[in-house]
């Protein structure tokens, strides 16, 4: 089990990201798919579409993400790590795989690459704290 809630969120992300893009026809691709329709009370519906729950499935990972960066353990490292190799697949694979060409990925990218980026300042300010004399 601790296998499983070591491996960064992001990566459980890219793998439906990947379900979804890679799935379904050109013309009609799975992230299109609307999943589920409100009515605001002004009147306006909303489309929420499998793209939207995508990017809060994003948000959702980065919080939890930043979250787990505030431990200081050898565990943190090797998530630092994983994290690091995570954001490297989304970059190459929205570089050259044409499905995931689109906005969607694109956030997705720069979210897996906000969660490198502030793992890495959140340890880094954590253990100067730890290390500080006086």
């Amino acid at each position: 089990m601790k296998i499983l809630l070591a491996i960064p969120w992001f990566a459980w992300l890219l793998v439906a990201a990947n379900l979804a893009m890679l799935g379904g026809s050109a013309e009609y691709p799975h992230v299109n798919i609307i999943v589920h329709e409100m009515t605001l009370p002004s009147d306006r519906t909303v489309y929420v579409t499998v793209a939207d729950l995508l990017i809060l499935g994003g948000v959702v990972s980065l919080w939890v993400e930043v979250f787990k960066a505030t431990r200081t353990s050898v565990a943190s490292i090797v998530d630092h790590a994983l994290s690091l190799v995570v954001f490297v697949i989304y970059l190459v694979e929205f570089l050259i795989v044409e499905q995931v060409g689109n906005t969607t990925f694109l956030i997705l990218t720069l979210m897996a690459f906000t969660d490198v980026v502030s793992g890495f300042t959140v340890t880094i300010s954590t253990a100067k704290r730890d290390f500080t004399m006086g």
